[in-house]
């Protein structure tokens, strides 16, 4: 059955994007908040001036500063939380839900304790609810102003799969399916990391060929990781892997990017996230990452040497030398494992 009513928990950019789509889609749609301000702004001026300047919303887009009310009687329920504030959050959501409201996570984080997805924690704390995860290369202020973008929705359940395709599809927005949940939410996760290594090298003027090389080995360790933790490796060959990969690790627009492009200037971590002025989650992602990594023995330089820029003062220059002088490795270690060089 199509889904009919829908709640956003997040009123960032990308939760305003997609409770505007809903909302554009005739689905009655609420938007949770926890500015009053913000929540008014919405419902009187139908605008989100801090998070998407300039662009008109839905009038039918109603925001709220209740999560009770945003929840209540919503057939589908997108998460758009920052992922340190998901579990605080949902915690409260799940006393007001019953089993037929369909979850599903657009935040692109992990958890520290335990290594969780958004995914996991969901399922943790609302394990009768189905569960989704919405990822790809979504830059929130294109998908604002109608340019033409697609993204995944990666669930284990069919109904909910076909329903959250019907309800955000539109002329300038694709969905497209897949069934490898872990894959996709890892794919969205990760990324962010290899972000802020592209932001560093793009500061220092480093070559094409340079970029190149750092974005294919990223997804090469990405896809590595991954699949040590379950994922099917061709997952990394759609949009939640090259496709988010490739626009977060080129675009200015990408919050991650820019703290790295600001490290590669000179600036410290804290002065990057200070200017940048929102929510990088691969800062925290690079962390958790890089612990899993070393505790796992899966091999991720860049990963390595990312976090020695990041928190220990090291030369972003030495991360794109370290590819050159490592042990040597295949391509594609799917196609030649590296035991068979």
């Amino acid at each position: 059955m199509a889904i009919q009513s829908a709640a956003v928990i997040g009123g960032g950019s990308f939760g305003t994007v997609v409770g505007n789509i809903l909302a554009d889609n005739g689905i009655r749609t609420t938007l949770w908040l926890r500015n009053e301000d913000a929540a008014a702004e919405i419902n009187d001026q139908h605008t989100n001036e801090q998070y998407l300047p300039g662009r008109e919303l839905n009038p039918a887009l109603t925001a709220t500063t209740s999560l009770q009310e945003a929840v209540s009687g919503a057939e589908a329920i997108f998460v758009s939380v920052p992922s340190k504030s998901v579990r605080q959050v949902m915690e409260s959501v799940c006393q007001w839900l019953t089993p037929d409201q369909a979850l599903i996570s657009t935040t692109k984080g992990i958890e520290a304790d335990g290594f969780n997805l958004m995914s996991q924690v969901l399922a943790e704390l609302c394990p009768d609810n189905p569960i989704g995860v919405l990822s790809g290369p979504n830059l929130a202020k294109e998908i604002a102003k109608r340019e033409l973008a697609a993204t995944v929705i990666a669930s284990g359940n069919s109904d909910l799969r076909r329903n959250v395709q019907e309800a955000l599809s539109c002329s300038y927005f694709r969905v497209y399916a897949s069934n490898d949940l872990y894959g996709v939410e890892l794919g969205g996760a990760l990324k962010n990391i290899y972000a802020i290594v592209s932001g560093f090298v793009a500061a220092l003027g480093m070559g094409e060929n340079t970029k190149a090389m750092i974005i294919t080995r990223s997804l090469a360790e990405m896809s590595r990781f991954a699949v040590a933790q379950g994922a099917n490796p061709l997952t990394f060959l759609g949009l939640a892997g090259v496709g988010d990969l490739v626009v977060t690790c080129m675009s200015p627009l990408s919050r991650n990017y820019r703290v790295g492009f600001a490290i590669g200037e000179g600036k410290t971590l804290e002065q990057a996230v200070d200017e940048l002025g929102e929510v990088a989650e691969g800062v925290n992602t690079l962390r958790y990452v890089r612990a899993k990594a070393a505790e796992s023995s899966i091999y991720m330089p860049l990963v390595m040497g990312a976090y020695e820029v990041l928190f220990n003062g090291a030369d972003p220059r030495v991360v794109a030398q370290g590819l050159m002088t490592g042990e040597h490795a295949s391509d594609v270690e799917f196609a030649l494992p590296r035991h068979e060089i």
